[in-house]
Formats: C-alpha cells, sequence, structure tokens
C-alpha cells in the first residue's frame, strides 16, 4: 500500500509518498517541485507511481504556494518568482540534511526532478548541489538569466517599481551563480533528462532543447542525458513524460 504522509519538514509543508510498510526505511528519495501557482498535491500521480518502484517521493510546497501562500497578492507573487525559486534551493538542501537526520536515505541516494518553475529549480540545484544523483527537468530552463530578461520585458511597462534597475541588476548577479547553460561542468556526467512540448507558450521550449544540444557532446557516458520533445504539446506535462521520469529515476536513484 502507498502511503501519504502530510507533515512539516522543519517548517516546509510537505507531502511524503512511500510504501506505508517502508516508510521508516532507508531508501533512494526524489524531491519534487511544483510548477508557479500549483501546490505539493497536484503531483501526487508521479509520486504514486515513483513510489510504486520503491522509491520515497518528497514533495514541497514552494514560498507563496500551497499552505505557504497566506492570501498574496498575485502581482506581488509574480514579481516574486525569482525570490521563490532562490528558496526552492534553500528548502531542498534543508530537505536533505533532515532526511540525513532521520537515518531514512540509501546510501545518499537523492534524485530531483519538477514542474516548469519546479524545473527550473532543478536545473539550477545542479549548479550547487554535487549530491543529486539524478536529474528531470519536465518544461523547465536550464537559462534563468535569459528567462528572466524575457520575463521582466514583457511587465516592465505594466508596473510601477521603485528602485527598479538596482533591483533588476542585483536579480541578475544572483541568477549567474545559478544558471545552468553558465556552469555547465557542474554537471560532471550526471543523468539528467528533458521533457518538453515543442508548442511550450509559458516556457520556451527553446531554453532547453539549445542547451541539450550545447551540452549533450560533453557527456562520456552518452545515455546519461536524453530529451524528449513532443509536437503539439503546450504547457501542460503528458502522461508519457511521467512515465519516462519514473523510468529514469529507478534507473538512476
Amino acid at each position: 500500500m502507498i502511503g501519504v504522509f502530510k507533515e512539516e519538514i522543519k517548517k516546509i509543508p510537505s507531502l511524503i509518498v512511500v510504501e506505508a510498510s517502508k516508510e521508516k526505511e532507508k531508501l533512494p528519495t526524489v524531491i519534487y517541485s511544483h510548477g508557479f501557482t500549483s501546490a505539493k498535491e497536484h503531483n501526487l500521480d508521479l509520486a504514486y507511481l515513483l513510489a510504486e518502484r520503491g522509491l520515497r517521493v518528497i514533495l514541497p510546497d514552494s514560498l507563496h504556494h500551497g499552505e505557504r501562500e497566506f492570501d498574496i497578492d498575485p502581482v506581488k507573487r509574480t514579481l516574486a518568482f525569482w525570490e521563490i525559486v532562490l528558496q526552492n534551493l534553500k528548502d531542498i538542501d534543508t530537505i536533505r540534511h533532515e532526511l540525513k537526520d532521520r537515518q531514512i536515505l540509501l546510501d545518499e541516494r537523492i534524485g530531483l526532478a519538477g514542474t516548469s518553475m519546479g524545473g527550473i529549480t532543478t536545473s539550477a540545484a545542479l549548479t550547487q548541489f554535487p549530491w543529486i544523483k539524478a536529474a528531470a527537468v519536465l518544461m523547465g530552463s536550464p537559462k534563468p538569466s535569459i528567462f528572466a530578461r524575457e520575463l521582466i520585458k514583457s511587465v516592465q511597462d505594466q508596473i510601477t517599481i521603485p528602485n527598479f534597475d538596482e533591483m533588476i541588476a542585483q536579480l541578475y548577479d544572483q541568477l549567474k551563480e545559478i544558471d545552468l547553460s553558465l556552469k555547465k561542468d557542474t554537471l560532471d556526467d550526471r543523468p539528467l533528462l528533458f521533457w518538453h512540448g515543442e508548442k511550450d507558450s509559458v516556457v520556451p521550449f527553446d531554453h532547453s532543447f539549445s542547451f541539450y544540444n550545447e551540452v549533450k557532446e560533453q557527456y562520456k557516458i552518452k545515455e546519461h542525458i536524453r530529451y524528449i520533445k513532443e509536437k503539439n504539446r503546450d504547457h501542460k506535462v503528458s502522461r508519457m513524460a511521467k512515465l519516462e521520469t519514473v523510468k529514469w529515476f529507478e534507473k538512476y536513484v
């Protein structure tokens, strides 16, 4: 029986999905980050499939989402997009330390994945955490510096923000530190799966596809990097993508 256990991990509201009889055992673990305006519960179907394969899955709520939303104004949440991504990175590290402290992590085997904003988080995390064994980026961008400029350009004529130029310059400096396209060497041949719909109107398909073409030659183990694209698919993860993600982590975590 697959169990869904709701708890706060160091004040991070989370769902832990795992075979109920193995809840306290040492298991390989996948941390899965949700998308913008989504919440932890929205990825239970994928977590269930992963748990069936013997993995523990942690689904945390991001800052300003789910149980951490606290009636934030939609415009303010949009402006906080990159703050949320940066906090996600801190939360992922916090969760990893808690897993180790509880002694329920098998041989440091942690995988990381996410949808959209969660995929952006996953790409960024690869630049920071060498302990990530394998990753899957679903509809995310590994080029946050470029993506941020595109997002800001689309809203800057609509909103007046005090000290805007100074704030943006500071943001770009922060994003350079977590930009996988600028830190390709941090991949270190770690298994990395991309999935993206070719007609995605939210996160540009070309960001991940061009990155994949840039880095695939640096991989010594060619099967450790894979790109799956779907024609006529917009910003919604398909069942096929979820099943391939499960196979990826079953094989590499």
